[in-house]
């Protein structure tokens, strides 16, 4: 179809589509929000709605779908969480009063890193994410739509970018510069990201600082511009702009923190089972982003650590008050995105509500954190802000029974405009006029039965029934006829009934504009609601940490310059939180000051991995600012956590297990220093035995001689365990076992020394595999220990057998029958031989005698 062939309308839709040709368009007509064309065909698909057609007699019909518009936000939820974007074109005049096609502007395009108004309440930060780039780094800025957070960094390379996108959880990625297609391919297929591109910087931004780094500044403006260009409006809920330096928190990767399951159970993908769900006893939504905040970055400045730890400590000496602070809490709305959905104009009455009553609650809060009367809480206490003249605004003007809508009245109390009030008294009054009519004309007239009703197109009639037709005064006249019945109006009847519909419609205008002008108030004070916000998430948090540390017996870690670890009775706190304490068998670590790497051998399934993930949790949860699960413990201060913790293949971005066993191992050895913390498990097991356990023993001594961190390694090379002897700061471990009858039994306590042998059969034999199977491996296990034996006695060195073959053949009587025999021992490189190599040329052998 032509354009020239196009209704108006159309025209209309295709031209606001060229402008946003990489979303979804919902077009408002009357009460739907159409699509057409592809949108129509791919939207009916994703959101399970009919495909219909416009123009169906036409040669090229037009494909057409449509949703309500009074629950089109579900529809926008369903298409952005499967990472599309939505613009929404609404109507910007009245159809009736409209002269040609009504005229249509997007108001919004909502996007995955962008969504403020879902139907799917989520606590959880979402944050959207701008990148810039020169020749020597990356520029990084993201903020959260929904709260207005608003921050930028530095990275030095494409990894830090992803560790940083990737821990940020980010959905949509702005980018400001043109991508290489390895970069595309990372960024859109191997994470999933949505990629929007800006090169516009929204400039003269009251929020941006410009002395900060310029790549930073462009990258926030990038982001800036992005929102504007999308939100269709000024935000007056945004954020000044704050810079963080990665290396202000405990450096970890993504994937130290996904093995470590620190926000969720890496497994289940679950809160369940993390130490997220170990630490969340908060009460408010502002609480439980931040403790998820503080989670994901644990602090490396003592000081603050210790402020943390003192409220803490402040807050489990005083159960009664803190009980009461936490009851309180249990009253503070989201005022964090309540601040922000006046900002976006989407303010209704019962969030204005909900607004004042987390205000009333704040003096409440405040007068119970002085109660403590701690010189710690001081500082925090004096910055919580009650807003007593927002809380008044709010509630005198909003009735505490206002309904969601905004443009059917009973929204504003009685009392508060004069105006209103009197609206309300004709209102209130003409029902009573009404009343008093229908019981005089009812007796006038003799009809028993006559009654006023009322309905939009008829306004208020009497109805009267077929029968009682002859009973009509004159005065009355008709205003509808029904089969069995008529409806009539009297001129008093219609004088009242134009009193009522003016005061009712007067009186809904007027509580609009009410409320707007309160709403309009209300958004003066964002900037002070938000700081409120932080602090109240703050004694938030710090009370879930006080509340924890008392369920579960946890103590006050304290922090040494010796670089020494000392845990006494330690437990990993989530293994412990899911199988109960009385169950849990606890294990203490240490490390002096000299020693640097603890070799770590046993069984599989004994506990090893545990154990360090135990050091990694203590570590953590004590530079949170927490309390930790132990009976004594004292840290170093560390400034970053390198692990690899169990095999899993990167199949997306194909690599195998070793390939990312390398990398990570890789990552810890460049950016590790001597504060930092290294915990491998298993590493070299990807590949062949000698060349993984050459692996292994490098990187050892690798960080041994040149990095200096505190380092855990569990391996499976009991040939490692001779390393204590010539590396000083090395020291040997093992889980121990206890063997009767046969019998192994697993003791899940760490003991000094190396083990002295592996259980793997054992292990096999606990998950269940089959008796005959197990007895042939042990059959098998003993064949290649005795091979191995023996080619070891060979080899131990050339030195102490730098005989030659003929010296050593001389000593027995051996005649030219077995000159080929001799043959072949004389050309026997006996040192490179392999243990299965090794059987095959004594078979060989046995063969020839």
């Amino acid at each position: 179809m032509t354009n020239d062939k196009l209704s108006p309308g159309m025209k209309q839709y295709l031209d606001i589509k060229k402008d946003y040709p990489d979303a979804f368009l919902l077009f408002r007509m009357g009460d739907f929000y159409e699509l057409f064309y592809e949108d129509a065909v791919k939207a009916a698909q994703l959101l399970e709605i009919s495909l219909t057609s416009r123009n169906k007699n036409a040669d090229n019909p037009v494909p057409m779908a449509g949703v309500p518009y009074h629950s089109a936000q579900q529809y926008i939820d369903i298409l952005v969480d499967l990472g599309y974007k939505v613009a929404i074109a609404e109507q910007m005049e009245d159809p009736k009063t409209a002269v040609g096609v009504v005229k249509r502007e997007v108001i919004q395009v909502v996007t995955p890193g962008t969504v403020v108004d879902s139907a799917k309440p989520d606590n959880a930060n979402n944050f959207l994410i701008a990148l810039d780039r020169d020749d020597s780094h990356f520029g990084l800025s993201y903020m959260d739509v929904s709260t207005g957070e608003f921050y930028a960094t530095s990275l030095t390379d494409l990894a830090a970018v992803r560790s940083e996108v990737l821990n940020l959880k980010a959905r949509e990625l702005v980018i400001g510069f043109d991508l290489t297609a390895e970069e595309e391919q990372l960024f859109q297929k191997q994470m999933n990201l949505l990629l929007s591109f800006e090169r516009e910087t929204y400039k003269d931004s009251q929020l941006i600082d410009q002395n900060l780094d310029a790549l930073e500044i462009t990258a926030a403006e990038k982001l800036l511009q992005y929102v504007h260009m999308t939100q269709k409006r000024e935000l007056s809920h945004l954020q000044k702009l704050v810079h963080y330096e990665i290396k202000d928190y405990l450096q970890m990767t993504y994937a130290t923190k996904s093995s470590l399951d620190l926000l969720e159970n890496a497994r289940s993908g679950k809160k369940h089972g993390s130490l997220y769900w170990l630490l969340d006893e908060t009460k408010t939504a502002m609480g439980t982003r931040l403790l998820r905040v503080w989670i994901d970055r644990p602090l490396v400045n003592r000081d603050l650590i210790i402020n943390r730890q003192n409220i803490v400590q402040v807050f489990l000496e005083h159960f009664f008050e803190r009980s009461d602070l936490s009851d309180s809490l249990k009253g503070v709305y989201d005022i964090e995105r309540l601040a922000s959905r006046v900002s976006f104009g989407k303010a209704n009455p019962k969030d204005l509500l909900q607004l004042s009553h987390t205000l009333a609650q704040v003096p409440a809060i405040k007068a119970i954190l002085e109660s403590f009367d701690s010189p710690y809480l001081k500082a925090l206490v004096d910055q919580i802000d009650p807003l007593p003249e927002l809380e008044s605004i709010i509630r005198t003007a909003i009735d505490p029974d206002a309904q969601i809508t905004v443009t059917e009245g009973n929204i504003i109390r009685s009392g508060f405009d004069e105006t209103l009030d009197k609206y309300r008294k004709v209102m209130r009054e003409g029902a009573s006029w009404i009343a008093d009519i229908e019981a005089k004309e009812k007796e006038a007239s003799g009809i028993n039965t006559l009654k006023i009703d009322y309905n939009k197109k008829d306004g208020y009639y009497f109805h009267v029934t077929n029968s009682n037709l002859s009973l009509v005064p004159d005065y009355f006249f008709r205003k509808a006829t029904l089969k069995n019945s008529e409806r009539f109006g009297t001129a008093e009847l219609a004088k009242i009934e134009g009193e009522m519909l003016e005061a009712r419609e007067e009186s809904a205008n007027l509580e609009y504009m009410i409320f707007m002008r309160v709403r309009k108030q209300v958004e003066l004070y964002i900037g002070r609601l938000q700081q409120l916000a932080k602090h109240l998430a703050t004694v938030d948090v710090l009370q879930s940490l006080a509340v924890v540390a008392e369920n579960n017996h946890y103590i006050k870690p304290v922090f040494n310059d010796q670089e020494e670890i000392r845990i006494e009775n330690g437990r990993h706190a989530v293994v412990e939180k899911v199988m109960g304490i009385q169950e849990y068998i606890p294990n203490s670590i240490y490390f002096d000051s000299k020693t640097s790497i603890q070799l770590i051998t046993g069984p599989n399934m004994s506990g090893k991995s545990t154990y360090m993930r135990q050091l990694a949790l203590a570590v953590i949860m004590a530079q949170i600012g927490s309390f930790v699960s132990a009976d004594l413990a004292s840290l170093p201060i560390f400034d970053a956590i390198f692990t690899r913790i169990g095999a899993a293949d990167d199949l997306i971005s194909g690599q195998s297990t070793f390939m990312v066993e390398m990398m990570e191992a890789n990552q810890a050895i460049k950016k590790a220093s001597r504060q930092s913390l290294i915990l491998f498990d298993e590493l070299g097991r990807g590949t062949a035995t000698y060349d993984g356990m050459a692996l292994a023993q490098a990187i050892i001594e690798h960080i041994h001689d040149r990095i200096g961190a505190k380092t855990m390694f569990a391996t499976h090379y009991h040939e490692l365990t001779d390393l204590s002897t010539k590396l000083t700061n090395l020291v040997n471990v093992h889980v121990a076992t206890l063997e009767k009858d046969g019998e192994v039994t697993f003791l899940h306590k760490i003991t000094d020394g190396p083990a002295d042998k592996s259980y793997g059969i054992h292990v096999a034999k606990i998950a269940g595999l089959p008796d005959e199977l197990l007895s042939h491996a042990d059959h098998i296990l003993f064949d290649l220990e005795s091979s191995s034996q023996a080619v070891s006695v060979q080899t131990k060195a050339k030195a102490e057998q730098n005989h030659s073959v003929d010296e050593q053949l001389s000593l027995f009587n051996v005649d030219d029958d077995h000159s080929e025999l001799i043959a072949k021992l004389k050309h026997l490189d006996v040192a490179n031989l392999t243990p299965r190599e090794a059987m095959n040329t004594l078979f060989d052998l046995k063969d020839l005698l």
